[in-house]
């Protein structure tokens, strides 16, 4: 890509970051638009095929679900998405020879879709970067080194010095957003005093698209069904939260020992287990950043906010955020507006601002209700998990929000176009 001039009113869509987020906001923007939108995408990792996710593994939402449909995304991924059908919860310590469980979540009516899939991130991403190809997204493997309004546009500098010009600069850069920083955007946080231990397990017995979430003393331990595999035939992934002053010694071992420690807490409910890839461990933290917007540019995903895994939603949130710039950045350009202008980033912040917030004080609440073990807690904890358990309704709502279905959600979300 060549050096450009900046172009008054000039169409023209940058994300800086190759992330899932990122991905499919500048796909989602490219289809509804075609040659009417120049889009841009700028990640270095595209140079290796655009993932540094091997190992990970996603619970996709009904409703981030939905947006991949629209996108024509998901049904690249035959064969690698997961159903889960039902969850059970429950709350012990590692010692305890039993695991009470104190709520399931399942499918009210038969038919009915699953609230959830298991996807790895590999196909995912591979599947967004072969829509975007087809769309003609342009896919560039420079990284942003800086970004200056300048006019009616943005003046986007190039890792190779090269600069171009852009009406809207969308960062999807991940928590640590150089970009955010750039742009003068201040940043809420704190590091939790945990690690969250990725893995893929394989296991003797099928889990029958049934995911688990041991709440343990020193954090929750969630069994996440994969699409069949492995040496032994089926593979689940787990994503463990141990205190942070535990995980080398727990990982520090050879393959048996670590396996051994996963097996305290996974069980032998499915049989004989085999470390399939991983551990990888990763410092766990709380943040939110000040404005998702500045002069043309605006924040998405990590770059936006990071929140505990406890509840699986960090992926979901991050498509939201893309479902909802799109609406937004889309609206304006139907209507002749700036895409890049102030009222269109407002809006997006608007509708944006309030589910995040809600999202990270209830994720963070539950890993300081749940990871600890004072006998007091501990009884509230369990007897609020029976309530819902017993509840249809509260069973149904709970349901609906780890979905993604409830409230005023972006047309995407909902399966409709833009």
């Amino acid at each position: 890509m060549t050096s450009s001039t900046v172009r008054p009113g000039a169409r023209h869509i940058l994300v800086a970051g190759g992330g899932i987020p990122g991905l499919a906001l500048a796909l989602a923007l490219k289809q509804a638009h075609g040659p009417a939108l120049a889009a841009t995408l700028c990640d270095p990792a595209l140079a290796s095929g655009g993932s540094r996710q091997r190992g990970r593994a996603y619970a996709v939402a009904a409703g981030a679900r939905r947006m991949l449909e629209r996108l024509g995304v998901w049904e690249r991924l035959t064969g690698a998405a997961q159903p889960i059908h039902d969850m059970a919860i429950s709350d012990s310590r590692l010692a305890d020879p039993v695991r009470p469980v104190f709520l399931t979540f399942g499918q009210d009516r038969e038919g009915e879709d699953p609230f959830a899939h298991m996807v790895e991130a590999e196909p995912l991403v591979e599947a967004l970067l072969a829509g975007a190809r087809e769309a003609g997204l342009v896919l560039d493997a420079r990284g942003v080194s800086g970004a200056r309004p300048e006019g009616r546009a943005m003046r986007v500098t190039l890792s190779d010095g090269q600069s171009l010009a852009a009406s809207l600069v969308a960062a999807s850069d991940g928590a640590r957003s150089r970009l955010r920083e750039a742009a003068g955007i201040g940043w809420v946080g704190r590091s939790y005093p945990q690690m969250g231990i990725v893995a893929t397990i394989g296991h003797a017995r099928d889990h029958e698209g049934r995911a688990y979430e041991h709440f343990l003393p020193g954090g929750p331990f969630a069994i996440l069904p994969l699409t069949p595999g492995g040496r032994l035939g089926h593979r689940s992934s787990i994503v463990w939260t141990e205190r942070a002053a535990d995980v080398p010694a727990l990982l520090g071992g050879g393959p048996e020992e670590v396996l051994a420690e996963i097996e305290r807490r996974f069980t032998l409910n499915l049989g004989a287990l085999s470390l399939e890839d991983g551990p990888s461990a990763h410092p766990l933290a709380f943040g939110l950043a000040r404005s998702y917007r500045a002069e043309r540019f605006a924040l998405l995903g990590d770059a936006a906010h990071v929140i505990h895994p406890i509840a699986g939603q960090g992926l979901n949130l991050g498509l939201a955020d893309a479902a909802a710039l799109a609406e937004a950045v889309s609206d304006a350009l139907r209507l002749g507006m700036d895409p890049g202008g102030e009222d269109v980033l407002r809006a997006y912040e608007r509708s944006r601002r309030f589910d995040v917030l809600a999202m990270a004080a209830a994720t963070d609440g539950l890993n300081r209700l749940f990871s600890n073990d004072v006998l007091p807690l501990r009884l509230i904890r369990d007897l609020g998990l029976g309530l819902v358990d017993r509840s249809p309704a509260l069973k149904r709502f709970f349901i609906g929000e780890a979905a993604g279905l409830r409230g005023e959600q972006p047309r995407l979300l909902r399966g409709e176009a833009l």
